[in-house]
């Protein structure tokens, strides 16, 4: 298992992320871009675990449900 960290700085940058991004591999961003018009649709879409970052109490669940995933269907 490993960790992918990605800061992006545009909305292109996106697409570059998607190709260096090993397969079965579980992305999660920050909730803000759920909003983000067609980019929060094609996140959405694309099965993104989206944190809260303003709600930490929810934020370390959703993290807490994802490792249970991840562990169980053996994704990274």
């Amino acid at each position: 298992p490993f960790v992918i960290v990605c800061n992006h700085q545009a909305s292109l940058d996106l697409l570059g992320m998607v190709e260096v991004i090993p397969e079965r591999c579980v992305p999660i961003a920050k909730r803000e871009l759920l909003y983000l018009g067609t980019v929060g649709w094609a996140c959405w879409l694309s099965g993104i675990i989206f944190i809260d970052r303003h709600r930490s109490d929810a934020a370390v669940e959703v993290m807490s449900r994802t490792a249970s995933a991840m562990r169980q269907e053996n994704v990274r």
